[in-house]
């Protein structure tokens, strides 16, 4: 098990980042390359147990949402299927992995700014940590500017 990890500071209010954020199926208004999302079942974009079935970058991608607290400006969600690793080649490619994000906001008073922090669990076979936690570090802070440049235009 390993983990990548991010967090900056927004420039915009907590509850303004929030109101973005909380409904898991909002993922397309946000992220750059999503450009479909649905929660399945008719449930509720903010329901534990939820499961959303997006398309990134032209892949499909379900995950559910493990946990969503409206007080603690937190949500969580976990792949139900095993994500492989993107890869041209077919030589030395770690094995798929499991994997859990969590999305936490706090409020940054002076300036009235969201300090988030961004963080990927990642269950992997030990010799392909390196590369899945290399992954991720590098897509969280892009996920997180996709996010920062959405509020952008919205304040705008």
């Amino acid at each position: 098990m390993t983990t990548a990890y991010y967090s900056t500071v927004l420039n915009h209010p907590l509850e303004t980042v929030w109101a973005l954020i909380r409904d898991f199926n909002n993922y397309p208004a946000y992220i750059d390359g999503v450009s479909e999302s649905m929660i399945e079942d008719d449930r509720g974009g903010d329901e534990v147990g939820a499961v959303r079935r997006f398309c990134y970058l032209g892949s499909w991608i379900r995950q559910r949402l493990a946990g969503h607290s409206d007080q603690a400006h937190s949500l969580t969600y976990a792949g139900i299927d095993p994500f492989s690793f993107p890869s041209e080649s077919e030589s030395d490619v770690p094995a798929p992995t499991r994997y859990e994000g969590t999305m936490h906001l706090l409020p940054v008073v002076e300036g009235d700014r969201t300090f988030i922090e961004w963080s990927v669990k990642l269950d992997t076979a030990p010799q392909d940590e390196d590369r899945w936690r290399a992954l991720f570090q590098s897509w969280i802070p892009d996920w997180t500017h996709s996010l920062e440049r959405t509020l952008d235009r919205k304040a705008a």
